[in-house]
């Protein structure tokens, strides 16, 4: 086990260097010429030039990576010079408030997910298989922003049960209810879809394992359909739940954008938005790029948490 986990690791070192060559070329591609957009557009020829010496703008492409490449290294993202600080000091706190959102709607997906899935089953080609799977599908599939602005409009305007934007109250912020009241609504738009994706996958996961023989076997010998269904059936259909949760889980990471700006939940995603609309570069590039490294860890511990739950993938 400790070797395999050694092998997934370093297989992560060239996916990272080609995720972050992916994201530098990709800002370089962005129409328009960073030093312009600094200097506004009073900018003078010899405003740009200095600018772009400064930046190292004047540098060969692969030059200017490395740079930035090992600037990264060492949690360097570069400087803002629309807000007036380095990147890094940025991110950082909007990094802990997605962490919150995505945790949060983690573990709201895969609740409701693993809940609807065992319903679905246990009932499985009966109108309340039908009726789940249909919820599932109609929820999922509809737009994180259109969704977003559905439960605002009926449960912060109409019924004003849950506030429809921002972590905090700023009239009176409070602890941890506060955060809760404000965490509702952006959990549930962001745990919509995978929630939904997770309960298919428990409901063909359960029935393609019921039909099993082993299944059959232990109900022969007399045992409970519960002690069945907990000790043998959800078990054995649990590790491929991980490993479509586990991809939900790196999807909620860097596609909660959002909700954060439906909600202007103060994360990294709506962080990224007013980045990119303000071509804001650094705090863009590290914005990306965290998020890319956070999907490809993500997977990398999907794949050995799938490892232990499943005996018989540890045995080959």
């Amino acid at each position: 086990m400790i070797a395999y986990a050694a092998r997934r690791l370093l297989q992560v070192v060239p996916v990272l260097l080609g995720v972050s060559v992916v994201v530098f070329l990709t800002m370089k591609l962005v129409p328009g010429d960073q030093a312009e957009a600094l200097l506004g557009p009073q900018a003078t020829p010899e405003g740009v030039a200095q600018i772009r010496r400064t930046l190292g703008l004047d540098q060969p492409l692969y030059v200017q990576y490395a740079r930035w490449a090992w600037r990264a290294m060492h949690g360097d993202f570069g400087y803002s010079w629309n807000l007036g600080r380095p990147a890094i000091e940025v991110l950082l706190p909007k990094i802990v408030n997605t962490v919150i959102l995505g945790v949060a709607s983690f573990l709201l997906a895969v609740a409701l997910g693993v809940a609807g899935g065992v319903i679905a089953a246990s009932r499985s080609y009966s109108w309340v298989d039908r009726l789940s799977v249909g919820l599932g599908v109609l929820v999922g599939n509809a737009p994180p922003f259109w969704l977003g602005l559905v439960l605002v409009f009926v449960f912060a305007v109409l019924l004003g049960v849950f506030p429809s934007e921002g972590i905090h109250d700023l009239r009176n912020p409070g602890g941890l209810a506060d955060l809760l009241r404000h965490l509702a609504l952006p959990a549930l738009t962001t745990a919509a879809a995978p929630g939904a994706i997770i309960l298919r996958q428990v409901r063909a996961s359960i029935i393609d394992t019921r039909q099993q023989d082993f299944v059959k076997v232990a109900y022969a010998k007399g045992l409970l359909g519960r002690a069945v269904f907990w000790r043998h059936i959800f078990r054995v259909a649990l590790p491929p739940v991980i490993t479509i949760a586990g991809l939900q889980l790196g999807y909620l990471m860097g596609g909660a954008i959002f909700s954060e700006v439906v909600f202007a939940w103060p994360g990294l995603g709506l962080q990224l938005y007013l980045a990119v609309t303000a071509r804001d570069l650094a705090v863009v590039q590290g914005a990306v790029l965290f998020i890319a490294i956070a999907f490809v860890m993500i997977n990398m511990i999907v794949d050995i948490l799938v490892i232990l739950a499943n005996p018989r993938l540890r045995a080959t």
